[in-house]
This record gives C-alpha cells, structure tokens and sequence, in this order.
C-alpha cells in the first residue's frame, strides 16, 4: 500500500475522512488514466495545445497523491505550452505514464476499485 502514491496530503484535505479519501481514489482513477492517455495521444502527434491541456490538468491531482512525478509533468505541459519543437520529450513522457499506471493499478487495489 502506498508505494506508487501517498495519502498524507489526500487524509490531510479529507481531514481523515475515510469516505471522502475513497471518494477521491474513484476520482484520481476515473480522471487521471484518461487524461494520461490524452496526453501520450497528443505528443505522439505533435498536438502541443492538447499536450499543454492534458498535462495542466493532471497536475493537482498528481501533486495530491504525491505521484513523485510533478517535476517531469510540468516539463512535458511546458513543451505543449511553450510548443518546444525542438525537445523530444518522450522519456519525461515515459516517466509521467509508468507513475500513473503504477499508481492507478495500486489504488485500484489499495481500494477495491
């Protein structure tokens, strides 16, 4: 439990409500797989604004559950941004998305979701 993810800021913000936190595991895995999966789509296809997008919106989530991974997803929202055609982001990518799937398949788990 709690390998891939942490819930102290999660229990901080639900104020140990343990029907709020399993509120907001469902939450983290009904947005966050799916905005990842958006983001790898547009920077396979060059799509700086989606890019931008996908990653802008995954960050407070991946910051609250403390993903370890903020750092690598502000660079890859940058390239989308900042439309750095000249930066192949893919491994920054590549980290974002195996800290997602890790995360997304241990609170499915942690939480019988």
């Amino acid at each position: 439990m709690e390998q891939h993810y942490k819930l102290f800021r999660v229990r901080e913000l639900a104020d140990n409500d343990e029907d709020f936190i399993a509120a907001l595991a469902a939450a983290f895995l009904e947005e966050v797989p799916e905005d990842a999966e958006r983001l790898k789509k547009a920077v396979a296809e060059t799509d700086y604004f989606n890019a931008y997008q996908a990653a802008h919106k995954m960050k407070p989530t991946v910051d609250l559950f403390e993903l370890g991974v903020l750092d690598t997803l502000i660079e890859v929202q940058d390239w989308g941004k900042f439309e750095k055609k000249d930066l192949d982001i893919t491994s920054q990518l590549e980290i974002v998305i195996s800290a997602v799937d890790k995360a997304t398949a241990e609170i499915k788990s942690d939480f019988n979701l």
